[in-house]
């Protein structure tokens, strides 16, 4: 992991400077959206868990996931509107993109119309990965939501969206109800 220099001067390079260490924690008073920042983190850690192992399996990482996943949910999906939901770059996502076509799990197809479209769509083994990789996840989510009741999975979700940025809200909530 690399160190975090800042820099006290924005003309020049990061400087390293010794400064008093603080000993004591951010207080929950002081700042009280923490314990949801904190919730979050851990919820999520523990979230992608279960898929994490799958994964290493097939010597497949989290980027894996996304792509199996939203390829999944939307078959014949074009690269360019996956880039635009994973946010990434082109390199990152060809890297994977190749390891889950050659492995047989994503195929690749020219759009009917323009060749030089690339639509993708899951292989039978695509669609049984991402079955393996949702299952345990839908299995967690199952779990926290019983003891809330209809009224908790609506609030949740509220919660959710509204942690979504409000530019990307409505491309979201089309891509979730399709």
């Amino acid at each position: 992991m690399a160190d975090i220099n800042f820099a006290t001067d924005s003309k020049g390079p990061a400087s390293v400077q010794r400064d008093e260490t603080v000993k004591t924690p951010i207080s929950i008073q002081e700042q009280p959206e923490l314990v949801l920042i904190e919730l979050l983190f851990y919820a999520y850690r523990d979230f992608v868990s279960d898929p994490d192992v799958v994964l290493a399996k097939f010597q497949f990482g989290r980027a894996h996931h996304r792509v199996v996943h939203f390829v999944n949910r939307h078959p014949g999906m074009r690269v360019a509107d996956l880039l635009d939901i994973l946010k990434i770059t082109k390199q990152s996502l060809g890297r994977v993109l190749k390891q889950l076509i050659d492995t047989g799990y994503i195929e690749q197809v020219p759009g009917p119309v323009d060749r030089r479209q690339r639509l993708l769509y899951p292989t039978a083994k695509g669609r049984a990965l991402d079955q393996r990789l949702t299952e345990p996840q839908a299995q967690r989510i199952r779990a926290a939501l019983a003891p809330l009741g209809p009224e908790g999975r609506v609030a949740a979700e509220r919660f959710l969206r509204l942690m979504i940025d409000p530019a990307e809200r409505d491309k979201v909530a089309q891509l979730i109800e399709h």
